[in-house]
């Protein structure tokens, strides 16, 4: 693996070097803009929004936005997306035959979301993920780092065969079409990968671990901190570094890392480079490029065209729904004070489509983000907007002051008297009284939200805690089918999800208090 190692350091070095562009973005923007009408053209979707007319326009951004509206997956699964999953068609949204689905997490709106995958579209992830394994030049690295191997923890790459193609998590539909020279890094390898029973994919890797001179990790913090735990606990040492001495760099995404960190720093022997990375189903969108920075760099000329929408009461309802006459700027419009809902086109046959997140940038010049929450995760029953960025700081703050090593929380908003209350349950492994915990969060809150503050005086009437324990989270996971891979417990509560975790935790044999 040296020489493949070698010729992988040479390759990060040439990329650097060719990887520049004098355009600016809305030059940037407009190219892609171009390149994707142009090859959707001929599909049912360009002939309806008219391509070919767009495509003659003098400014074809105007007129793009113009003809197309906006959609949500429910929406346009319901227009087009359908005749690709049931009918199996082709040239609907994007030419050809789609083959691959990735279902999504399902933590809002339909819980089975199978979002297209196109040949294109898994060529743009890949040249997004040699960009960002580019950015290790920057580092301070060991010469022999370049051939350590890369842990990708995700989902089962033995999808669910149908009729009309393949479904299964998005990880698993990635590491099952690596590129070639990928081989000689990747672990657990495809054998294990292919496997579907999460905990028996645990173990197998953690009886594999020792074998393995691992220098990157990658995946959801909460199941890679999981896998941490099984291997020092199996291993009887101290922290993970005991095993793999050259791990140095964690990729994470899919949920802010700030609730995990302090604990996660517990099962290490050594400082690590964190590095955040935006890969959603839709698209891999963007990552860090510098440790500690705290925001990620947006990917350009990769097949995705970007828009974004001011996440305020003119453009969006209380419930976090598009209103009529909602407007989008293009990336040379935004600003840094501003949050936004965003909005892709895609590769894939995605069109002016609303994601679900939202982002504040941070640095324009750079087109640095941070990701701030989702447009319905949020709590707004009475005017305090209490994003799920709140919340996440709320708890990291909690973990610092208490050292309670939190790693999962949910809350859910409801009626309360004649009033409104916020009700949470937070994991905590050790012993403590759920009053002081409840006394210091809303005081967090207080002091983070001003419309939080707000409502706390007057319609908002009441704080509930509850403290249960981690594995109560990762059970009720496993109850839903949805552990590992790329799903996530869900930050805000929807009704349905509500009663079901409340059922849950009256069943279940681990007390909470």
């Amino acid at each position: 693996m040296a020489i493949v190692g070698e010729i992988f350091k040479n390759a990060i070095k040439l990329n650097r070097r060719l990887h520049f562009s004098r355009k600016s973005m809305h030059e940037m923007q407009e190219s892609t803009l171009r390149k994707l009408l142009k090859k959707a053209s001929k599909t049912a979707f360009g002939k309806a929004y008219h391509f070919d007319q767009i495509l003659r326009s003098k400014d074809i951004i105007s007129a793009y936005q113009n003809e197309v509206p906006f959609f949500d997956y429910s929406k346009i699964y319901d227009e087009w997306w359908y005749k690709l999953v049931e009918n199996g068609e082709r040239d609907v949204t994007w030419p050809g035959k789609i083959k691959n689905f990735a279902l999504s997490s399902g933590t809002t709106g339909s819980s089975s979301k199978k979002i297209p995958i196109s040949k294109d579209m898994l060529l743009s992830m890949r040249k997004a993920s040699f960009r960002q394994m580019c950015t290790m030049h920057d580092f301070d690295l060991p010469k022999d780092f370049y051939d350590k191997g890369m842990l990708m923890l995700g989902g089962s790459t033995h999808l669910e065969r149908y009729e009309h193609g393949s479904l299964g998590d998005l990880s698993g539909i990635l590491a099952g079409n690596l590129p070639v020279w990928m081989n000689s890094f990747y672990k657990p390898g495809q054998k294990i990968s292919k496997e579907s029973d999460w905990n028996k994919k645990l173990d197998i890797i953690t009886r594999e671990a020792h074998k393995w001179d691992i220098g990157i990790v990658a995946g959801v913090p909460a199941w890679i901190q999981m896998l941490l735990e099984r291997i020092i606990s199996f291993y009887k040492v101290d922290t993970i570094h005991d095993i793999w001495p050259n791990f140095r760099i964690y990729v994470h995404g899919g949920v802010s890392f700030q609730p995990y960190k302090e604990h996660f720093k517990s099962l290490l022997g050594r400082e690590l480079i964190y590095l955040e990375t935006y890969l959603a189903s839709e698209g891999f969108m963007a990552f860090e490029m510098l440790n500690g920075v705290g925001a990620m760099s947006l990917v350009m000329r990769n097949g995705i065209f970007y828009e974004f929408i001011p996440f305020n009461k003119e453009n969006f309802n209380v419930d976090g729904e598009l209103v009529s006459g909602a407007k989008a700027v293009g990336l040379s419009e935004v600003n840094e004070s501003e949050e936004y809902a965003i909005v892709i086109s895609t590769n894939a046959g995605s069109w002016r489509y609303l994601i679900g997140d939202t982002i504040k940038f941070t640095n324009l010049n750079k087109q640095e983000l941070k990701i701030t929450g989702r447009i319905k995760h949020f709590l707004s029953l009475c005017g305090e907007h209490l994003s799920v960025g709140n919340m996440n700081d709320a708890i990291s703050q909690l973990n610092h002051e208490f050292d309670l090593q939190i790693s999962e929380f949910t809350v859910f908003g409801h009626r309360h008297l004649n009033r409104f209350a916020h009700t949470w349950w937070i994991g905590v492994e050790k012993e403590i009284d759920p009053v002081i915990i409840r006394e210091r969060l809303d005081s967090i809150l207080i002091s983070l939200n001003d419309d939080y503050k707000t409502e706390r005086g007057a319609a908002l009437s009441e704080l509930i805690v509850n403290v249960v324990q981690n594995e109560l989270f990762y059970d009720w996971m496993k109850e839903q089918n949805k552990l590992g891979g790329s799903h996530k417990f869900p930050r805000v509560l929807n009704a349905n999800q509500h009663e079901s975790w409340t059922g849950f935790l009256e069943n279940s044999p681990i007390p909470s208090s």
